[in-house]
């Protein structure tokens, strides 16, 4: 079975919900035995940040954003404890050499870089707690910029003053910087300050412009520059996102497919890699879940990718790219 990296899941909220202890078996689309199952060897696990319209519910349910974001790195470390055959955290390039090792490596994420809260200290906090990406923002603007948009001042509008030196910090630090769910002014700061610094960035979980109108999606300009950098970008498998059409909630393996040809095609062989946002999406799913995962790769197979460029789809530019920005 072949192995691959997800550069995007959102079950840690989801458990976190269930009031579920850890991720060995959940009623999720993703948990350890399913990973296992699919030939998982990297899962990026995202700490969703819940939408800033709930705050006003009641504490109790929805918790401050530190004290959410705790709760969602315990399950991570918690299960990392229970089964430490099955799971391993990186922090360090280093540790993406075990190459004996059978398990399945996970990397925290924090989706929304609102908890920063605009002070550059907070970076090094949570970068101390084991979070080595952040998704800058999510649906709303926060202290590093605003978010994909349809409304064209706000889809112009680039990174804060807090979110340049933010930026260079994560850098600094070794902390990826994600620009999904970022708006195209966004974008071309954070990849101007990748220039800069000589470190790669990545958007984790977006697809293609071309093939899909959405502004999450990434124009071609903006898939040649992130492979410039050595950024690369997984594909995401929300259906909506991979066929162009809002109202679309069935997916299959060939659309997902047909954007990463066109991430090769514009970027070339080093900048596509897998973002499936598991547990973020829902519908009618060809592919629903990680030990399905190999119907992708027999995908890629009868169109005609090589053995080289399905590796380094499957993991090799992740690998590559977090050993460069680690």
């Amino acid at each position: 079975m072949r192995a691959y990296i997800d550069m995007h899941c959102d079950v840690l909220t989801r458990v976190w919900m269930h009031r579920d202890k850890d991720l060995y078996k959940t009623g999720s689309m993703v948990d350890l035995q399913r990973l296992k199952a699919g030939g998982c060897r990297m899962q990026f696990f995202a700490v969703y940040m819940l939408p800033v319209s709930l705050k006003g519910f009641s504490e109790t349910v929805f918790p401050g954003d530190e004290d959410y974001i705790n709760k969602n790195l315990d399950i991570f470390y918690h299960t990392c404890k229970c089964y430490p055959d099955l799971l391993r955290p990186v922090y360090h390039p280093g540790d993406l050499e075990e190459k004996d090792w059978e398990g399945i490596l996970g990397i925290l994420t924090l989706e929304d870089g609102r908890a920063m809260d605009g002070r550059i200290e907070n970076l090094d906090k949570f970068y101390q707690k084991g979070i080595r990406l952040i998704t800058l923002t999510w649906n709303d603007a926060n202290c590093f910029g605003a978010p994909n948009s349809r409304h064209t001042a706000m889809m112009e509008t680039g990174l804060t003053d807090f979110g340049h030196q933010a930026v260079e910090r994560m850098n600094e630090l070794g902390m990826v910087v994600d620009v999904s769910h970022l708006s195209d002014g966004g974008f071309w700061d954070v990849a101007a300050l990748s220039r800069k610094s000589k470190k790669p960035f990545v958007a984790s979980h977006s697809n293609c412009r071309a093939l899909n109108p959405h502004p999450r999606s990434m124009t071609d300009g903006m898939i040649r520059a992130l492979a410039q950098c050595g950024g690369v970008m997984g594909v995401n498998f929300r259906p909506e996102f991979l066929t162009g059409d809002v109202r679309c909630k069935r997916s299959k393996a060939e659309d997902i497919v047909r954007h990463l040809r066109h991430m090769i095609n514009v970027g070339g062989t080093d900048c596509a890699a897998i973002g499936t946002d598991f547990d973020g999406i829902s519908g009618r799913l060809e592919i629903g879940g990680p030990e399905q995962m190999p119907l992708l790769f027999a995908e890629l197979e009868r169109a005609g990718f090589t053995e080289t460029e399905i590796e380094k789809i499957a993991c090799r530019n992740v690998e590559r790219a977090l050993k460069d920005a680690l």
